[in-house]
């Protein structure tokens, strides 16, 4: 770096949390995209005690580029230090530090993030102002997220909510990836999306804007940026445009193939902000919530012959130790959408070169983290209650949040199980359309 000139930005915000919670938000790389409005997704190539090489996937300006990055936690010491081992210009390098601090009086901390960058060679000075100005934003947006959530109301544990549905489909999973990958088909197959328009910024990675109905029969609209691995079966997203009270939500579909068919998981993240919640409505969305118009049918689908009756997810609430305890094995570095020359993708049918295989995760456990079995529930005795997951009977504490999680979560969850019921029906129409032997 010779003769270049390193520009350095530093930024800082006091949170009213205690200094190790902040740290341990901080150190869970993975979720990153939850507190970075501009991280699309990361990946965790391999880990070798408090280091760690990470492949990070953001959009800015149109554009989903990935590149690789270094971290080395000093856990002792609250501080992260981190630098880019490949990208694009104009950013010739990039390197920098989290570091975390108490403050006086109390359970008060000051967090401080520091970038130190060059330019590339011949680069003109506007670009260097602008990639100045990208990192100082993404600076002051990451701080103000991990101040909401680290201070948020007891903690992240009740603002944070992971979720799964899974269904078992006996079809090809070509068949099953290849509807999941065809999103902008769903308008009209998939009760709960009204509308949907999806565009491929390259091949791979997708933008998806949906109109979805909710089980109050309101309609939200959201957008979400799609990164597919059609040999690894999964297809990992973001919510860029989430709805109140969601404050963020990253999902995976995950396509498992064994002897018979194949296992179909979907997962979910979610950020909830409770005081973006209105008093009397878990579904407003704003400026965007709109009612279906007279005559339209809004009677909830029927319970379909591919899943059993009742809520099939698993669920848990997660709090800062679940979540920044996740460890992955060691994969081998493979190309993904956004790095290389954008082609290994494959055609718009979502089949292409081995993307996303190299991940170390075997064909029997998906991408992501499991979510753990849900405590049976309680009576007013404290005796355990028996019956199907979601339908048990006797009291049920009212939560904490008001019950803002469940119906957050039972929106999300109706619509995952009802793409996961129409790809059941669209792998058996192609199994029947194959010629008999």
């Amino acid at each position: 770096m010779s003769g270049e000139r390193v520009r350095r930005l530093r930024h800082s915000a006091e949170v009213a949390a205690p200094a190790e919670v902040v740290y341990a938000l901080l150190a869970d790389a993975v979720r990153r995209p939850l507190y970075s409005a501009g991280v699309v997704h990361v990946e965790r190539m391999d880990a070798e005690g408090d280091r760690e090489r990470l492949r990070v996937w953001e959009h800015a300006g149109g554009r989903v580029r990935c590149s690789l990055w270094a971290r080395v936690a000093h856990p002792d010491e609250l501080r992260i230090e981190f630098w880019r081992l490949s990208g694009e210009a104009p950013i010739a390098s990039m390197a920098g530090q989290w570091s975390v601090s108490e403050a006086a009086g109390g359970h008060r901390c000051v967090v401080s993030v520091v970038h130190e960058f060059t330019v590339a060679a011949g680069s003109h000075g506007v670009e260097a102002a602008r990639a100045a100005l990208a990192a100082g934003d993404n600076a002051r947006s990451a701080l103000r997220s991990v101040r909401r959530i680290a201070e948020g109301r007891g903690g992240s544990r009740q603002r944070m909510l992971r979720f799964q549905e899974s269904l078992r489909i006996e079809g090809p999973g070509e068949v099953v990836y290849d509807f999941l990958y065809r999103a902008g088909d769903w308008a009209g197959r998939v009760p709960q999306v009204r509308h949907v328009e999806l565009s491929e910024i390259s091949p791979g990675i997708q933008c998806v804007d949906y109109r979805l109905r909710l089980p109050d029969h309101t309609v939200r609209a959201t957008r979400s940026l799609r990164l597919c691995f059609p040999h690894a079966g999964r297809i990992v997203y973001k919510t860029t445009m989430p709805w109140a009270p969601v404050a963020a939500h990253t999902g995976e579909w995950s396509v498992l193939p064994d002897e018979h068919g194949v296992r179909v998981i979907a997962e979910h993240t979610v950020l909830l902000d409770e005081h973006a919640a209105p008093p009397d409505d878990a579904y407003a969305i704003g400026g965007q919530e709109s009612t279906e118009p007279p005559g339209t049918d809004t009677a909830p689908p029927q319970e379909s012959a591919y899943a059993p009756p009742g809520r099939s997810a698993t669920h848990v609430l997660a709090g800062v130790a679940e979540l920044s305890g996740r460890q992955e094995p060691a994969p081998g570095l493979m190309p993904g959408p956004g790095l290389g020359s954008g082609s290994d993708l494959g055609s718009r049918s979502g089949r292409g070169s081995e993307t996303g295989r190299g991940q170390g995760r075997s064909t029997g456990s998906p991408a992501g983290p499991r979510s753990m079995p849900r405590p049976a529930p309680k009576d007013g005795r404290g005796r355990t209650v028996r019956g199907s997951a979601g339908q048990g009977r006797g009291h049920r504490p009212v939560p904490e949040d008001g019950g803002m999680g469940e119906r957050v979560r039972d929106a999300i969850g109706q619509t995952s199980r009802a793409i996961l019921e129409q790809a059941a029906r669209h792998a058996e129409s192609a199994v029947q359309a194959l010629p008999r032997r």
